[in-house]
């Protein structure tokens, strides 16, 4: 008897463990620009959500694979009660937007703001992005100034499906650049504005890419920098990164330089022949180094 309730112990236990991790696996993300920030007590407790804009975007970067919960809150006058619809704008890594219709909203009643000249928030609305693995940028604003709306970010990482990746060469002429990490020998090509990283690929498939930013000794802190895609001349993605100096990379033939710590992408490459550039978007950015994977099984011997 001892025994059987000591072992229910244990496991409403574990049961108990594996939901506190779950819910310390999702956190909050703020802006990186725009950054309104509206407080509210909901059923008591606080909680900051931003407010959104018509003409500037609220950017958000996230590392995938997750789920980004985008909570809105439209607002109502004081003693207003009808039910009101409003829209979301976002766009991922640069791509097409897209609209999200909310509506049937009517004042919340357990929430309010803590400045009542605010007026009253509506009933919260949940919008989820599914984000692969890789960096991403995700830009969130509304169509117009006929509604205000307050809006939260939730991640919620999830595991990635396991690949074995295969090293891709960019197309010539493209400078090899060797780096050391961890005692083995790794190959990046470096690329700038004026010459772009370029390579053709034939879909469906994934290319993963690995891009470095090369420091020099008095760079310190975080560094941030753009990058863009083209898929035959049309504009594909964006990226926002940020990237420190390595801790255990180094250059193998250049002692002035000091490479950053990789940040990763992931473009899903559709069926078809694709002839992709990649290259910097900030003047005062001089070079980056880059290295493409593409998956294992997807190679295809002509």
């Amino acid at each position: 008897m001892k025994y059987s309730s000591l072992l229910i112990l244990v496991l409403l236990m574990g049961n108990f463990g594996l939901k506190s991790q779950n819910a310390s696996g999702s956190r909050l993300l703020i802006p990186e620009n725009y950054k309104k920030r509206v407080t509210l007590l909901v059923s008591g407790k606080t909680r900051h959500y931003y407010a959104l804009d018509h003409e500037r975007t609220s950017v958000i970067n996230v590392n995938g694979p997750g789920e980004l919960e985008i909570i809105s809150r439209v607002r109502f006058d004081e003693n207003q009660h009808i039910k009101k619809s409003y829209q979301l704008c976002y766009s991922i890594d640069g791509g097409q937007e897209r609209q999200v219709k909310l509506s049937g909203v009517t004042p919340s009643k357990v929430a309010v703001y803590d400045d009542k000249i605010k007026g009253h928030p509506g009933q919260s609305r949940e919008t989820e992005i599914s984000l692969g693995r890789g960096a991403h940028t995700i830009a969130v604003s509304i169509p117009d100034a006929s509604a205000s709306v307050d809006v939260r970010y939730v991640f919620k990482p999830t595991k990635g499906k396991k690949t074995s990746w295969i090293a891709f060469a960019p197309n010539r002429p493209s400078e090899p650049v060797e780096l050391i990490s961890k005692e083995t020998n790794v190959k990046y090509y470096r690329f700038s504005r004026k010459n772009p990283l370029q390579a053709e690929i034939t879909g469906p498939t994934e290319l993963r890419l690995l891009t470095r930013i090369e420091n020099h000794f008095n760079m310190k802190g975080r560094i941030h920098y753009r990058l863009q895609v083209k898929d035959n001349n049309q504009v594909l993605h964006t990226f926002q990164l940020s990237s420190t100096h390595s801790e255990v990379a180094v250059y193998k033939d250049e002692s002035e330089l000091v490479p950053g710590k990789p940040c990763e992408v992931v473009i899903e490459v559709p069926a078809g022949r694709h002839c992709y550039e990649i290259y910097p978007l900030d003047e005062d950015k001089n070079t980056l180094l880059g290295r493409m994977l593409i998956p294992k099984k997807d190679v295809r011997v002509d």
